[in-house]
């Protein structure tokens, strides 16, 4: 993991000497020597990680180097920090305090030097240093060049082997009862009880039979108020009353809404009888129409909830089965090429029947069949015989655990931290892909290649899935990952293999009734790993008062939300003065203390705040490169220039953020930006976009008549950013006093590039449709909360050349007249609480790109979309390759 080290310290070194070179004047010549030295270690590491796991001198060197970067980079970001501190200080708190403790760092550094100098003359080294110039190591931005691989796949496909099991546990649900039935699929992990829940949970047939269905992850850690609240959601709009009731309220809701219909519940991932017991409360016993599967690694759960029946024990795949799933993960047809038949089985029958194992097993293989199966032959050999040395466990669990690890060795080195960092989400969690890239990117993972850093970091996850070690759960548009998820056992992995002695890269703290928090906390003892996080109990946590000073990043993604204490705020940036990223966002603050701006290495902050503006002294945090706050407000003024971070790439908020401009431009203020969302009417200025010229994704939130008839901010100078390829526009005015949009601008005065566009309650007519359809480029269009109002809409032709995803959603629109010319690529329709939507034109079922529609609570259309899937269904027999999915909420009876 040294060379992500490496590289981050270069840059950091050299934003610093470029920016702010007064902070280090103390140490000047030191510090440039020191950057000679990284470059060194950068060309050696270059090659380095092809080896170094077989190699125990070779890791160890790399460990000393990681050490010695590790402290070097501590010792340049704690002098940064304490010499901001001073600076900010007044005249007579310096001079009764003395001179600064900074003036260490020239020999602090030196200290450093010295190190890497014994590494350079360690005469066991197995490298020799002195051959490596500064030249060679100037410039590395083409090694590990990423090609972009195929769109991953939201994988629900390659099912095998439980057909048997499927009909069996279907039977049991068809079965009449006379009270509420609990069927528990059981076995260990890996063994796929998840895919088994979700293959029944989406059949067709139990569709129809359930027209109330829920899933909800339950897991190891969770809070009876999270679970009921998810099964809630099911039924009603959470809004903030229903949120603030306590787990016994909730649970009489629940209890409310299922005591009489028929539906079926998934429950997965239940990990104890206790656990059962807490969630037993909302569950209606006496309904036998009820329905609920609980997925368990425990026997014993499946005798405590049905006696009867007891548990559904999994079973393991057989020989034919396992080597079915590994033709279609590597190959996605049922056969071996003839030339790797023998590998392929040899390698299907060592996976012992585990679903996981072979699909983890896959993803390496995948990567070892380019078409030229000969050329293949021997690599397939090599991986076969890899398992005699991490197969030699008799527990099957434990054989799992090596086949991971054989998958993680085979990654290549630049992807192996952006692995590992999954472990600092919570288990089961359906992780935004936006969040993560940006966290890869903050956390220094990322390094800027051939394209931008988001696409390399895009690219990266998408690896990792195509290597079947994540799962993507929701993809955008445009085939790219909007959301992922990762196997509990794959998440253990990553938290033993991070947390290890060898690495160190991340801790998780836990708390248990016993032992309390593990590794213990207090001011007085010291946090050592570089990144924290915590899921549960983060109030408690830092109320102690956490000390990490080499902790760079906090993070906390528990399900619900809490005020943090004002007295307890300062203990964040009081123990953590070194971090790099910083989310809280469930945790309210009601304030924002003095010492959070002292920390100056922060890049990635999201923040939940009860706050109608932000500081001036925000500028300060001058690392910054995404910003996300959230707010109470629907108003957020800036006070802080953010378009004057140079680093800044993000910013997101909830509210309408009104942005400030200083007299003053810093050099390279606002290139870098890239999202500003939402900010008011007023900050629509041609002097923020001529800042912000290279912005892609821009959201607006106001009184959007002012915008657009020119008497507040310029839609026209919106339409210049010629880069922009994203756009939200919502309307509040709309929703507060019935007013309504009286048109649109021109097409030519929208951004040329503009791909998806975004219209909230903008109440427009239909016949200003004409104008979006005349937009080039538009491929993604979204109407939501009467964007467009009025009973009829007549499409009209030579619009919409390019549009693929249509959604419309609570409109009163009752008639829509349309047919394959006005929607040529059309792929997704999405209409929801289209309550008066007589019919979905039919003849949309000729567009040959069609192949989704989902109708969500507009019950008149279900009729017409019933019709265009039969279409669909005749194309498809007539040898057309797509698959039309229709999904229909809630399911007709």
């Amino acid at each position: 993991m040294a060379d992500a080290a490496v590289e981050f310290l270069l840059e950091n070194l050299k934003q610093l000497l470029v920016h702010h070179a007064n902070l280090l004047k103390d140490a000047k010549d030191q510090v440039e020597k020191l950057e000679n030295h990284l470059r060194l270690f950068k060309a050696f590491l270059k090659d380095a990680p092809k080896h170094w796991r077989d190699d125990d001198k070779l890791r160890e060197l790399i460990r000393r180097i990681r050490n010695a970067v590790y402290e070097a980079e501590d010792i340049i970001d704690a002098y940064v920090t304490q010499s901001a501190e001073n600076k900010s200080k007044g005249y007579f708190h310096r001079a009764f305090q003395g001179p600064p403790k900074t003036l260490s760092i020239a020999t602090k550094v030196e200290s450093v030097l010295q190190k890497i100098d014994d590494i350079y003359k360690d005469k066991n080294n197995i490298i020799d240093f002195v051959n490596i110039t500064v030249q060679d190591a100037a410039d590395h931005h083409d090694d590990q060049v990423i090609c972009v691989k195929q769109a991953p796949q939201v994988r629900e496909t390659n099912v095998v082997g439980f057909d048997d099991e499927a009909k069996k546990l279907k039977e049991y649900l068809y079965a009449e009862c006379e009270e509420l039935e609990v069927i528990t699929i059981v076995g260990m992990p890996g063994l796929g009880k998840t895919t088994l829940a979700r293959k029944i949970f989406r059949d067709p047939k139990i569709q129809y039979e359930f027209p109330t269905r829920i899933w909800v992850y339950v897991s190891q850690e969770f809070k009876r108020k999270d679970i009921f609240l998810a099964i809630l959601k099911e039924f009603t709009g959470l809004t903030d009353d229903i949120k603030s009731n306590s787990d016994k309220d909730l649970a009489d809701m629940v209890l409310s809404y299922l005591e009489t219909g028929k539906f079926l519940l998934v429950m997965d991932d239940v990990w104890s009888c206790e656990d059962w017991d807490k969630l037993l409360i909302a569950l209606p016993k006496g309904n036998p129409r009820g329905k609920v599967i609980i997925t368990s690694r425990q026997q014993e759960l499946g005798w405590h909830v049905n006696r009867r029946r007891g548990p559904h024990m999994l079973r393991f795949l057989t020989l034919e089965e396992s080597k079915l799933l590994l033709q279609l993960e590597v190959f996605q047809e049922p056969k071996f090429p003839r030339e790797l038949e023998a590998e392929g089985s040899l390698i299907a029958e060592r996976c012992d029947g585990l679903p996981l194992a072979i699909v983890v097993i896959g993803g390496i293989l995948v990567k070892k069949f380019s078409g030229d199966t000969s050329a293949m032959k021997s690599t397939w050999q090599d991986v076969s015989k890899s398992f005699d040395t991490y197969l030699k466990d008799a527990d099957a669990g434990k054989r799992m655990e090596n086949i991971i690890l054989l998958s993680y060795e085979k990654l290549p080195y630049h992807l192996r931290e952006c692995f590992l960092y999954f472990g600092m989400f919570p288990e089961d969690y359906e992780i935004s892909a936006w969040k993560l890239t940006r966290l890869w990117i903050a956390e220094g993972l990322i390094q800027q290649k051939n394209v931008s850093l988001e696409e390399t970091a895009e690219n990266y996850l998408e690896e990792l899935i195509n290597r079947n070690l994540v799962r993507a759960v929701k993809l955008k548009f445009n085939g790219k990952v909007k959301t992922c998820r990762i196997h509990d056992m794959l998440r253990d992995f990553c938290l033993t293999e991070a947390g290890s002695s060898r690495e160190g890269f991340l801790q998780e703290i836990k708390m248990s009734k016993a032992e309390g928090f593990q590794p213990s906390v207090s001011a007085s003892s010291e946090l050592g790993f570089r990144r924290l996080c915590i899921h549960s109990n983060v109030l408690d946590f830092v109320s102690r008062k956490p000390y990490g000073p080499s902790v760079r990043s906090f993070v906390c993604f528990p399900r619900d939300e809490s005020i943090m204490p004002l007295g307890d705020i300062s203990h964040i940036p009081g123990g953590f003065k070194l971090l790099r990223v910083l989310d809280v966002e469930p945790i309210k603050f009601t304030r924002l203390p003095s010492d959070m701006y002292h920390l100056l290495h922060l890049r990635y902050l999201v923040l939940s705040v009860s706050l109608k503006f932000l500081p001036s002294t925000f500028t300060k945090l001058w690392n910054i490169q995404t910003l996300v706050v959230r707010t109470d407000s629907q108003t957020l003024a800036m006070k802080a220039d953010i378009l004057n971070m140079t680093q800044l790439r993000h910013f997101k908020t909830n509210a309408s953020a009104t942005l400030a401009l200083e007299g003053k431009t810093s050099k390279g203020a606002g290139e870098k930006i890239q999202t500003l969302g939402t900010i008011s009417l007023e900050s629509c200025t041609a002097d923020v976009f001529d800042r912000a010229r290279n912005l892609k994704c821009l959201g607006v939130r106001g009184k959007l008549s002012l915008l657009l008839d020119d008497k507040t901010g310029s839609f026209e100078s919106l339409g210049n950013l010629s880069n922009l390829e994203k756009l939200k526009l919502l309307n509040d005015a709309f929703l507060a006093s019935g007013m309504q949009l009286r048109g649109l601008p021109q097409a030519y005065k929208f951004p040329p590039k503009l791909r998806i566009l975004t219209l909230s309650a903008t109440a427009l007519e239909w016949r200003h449709m004409s104008i979006l359809g005349s937009l080039d480029k538009l491929e993604v269009l979204k109407l939501k909360d009467k964007a467009f109002q009025g009973e009829i809409w007549e499409a009209n032709y030579g619009g919409f050349r390019h549009l693929e995803i249509l959604h419309i959603g609570r409109t009163d629109l009752k008639i829509w007249l349309a047919s394959h010319h006005h929607f040529p690529r059309l792929k997704h329709l999405e209409l929801k609480n289209c309550k008066d939507l007589q019919q979905i034109p039919v003849e949309l079922a000729e567009v040959p790109s069609f192949v989704k529609l989902d109708v969500f609570r507009s019950e008149r259309a279900a009729a017409s979309a019933r019709k265009i899937e039969e279409a669909k269904t005749k194309e498809i027999n007539g040898n057309v390759a797509r698959q039309f999915k229709l999904s229909i909420f809630p399911p007709e009876a």
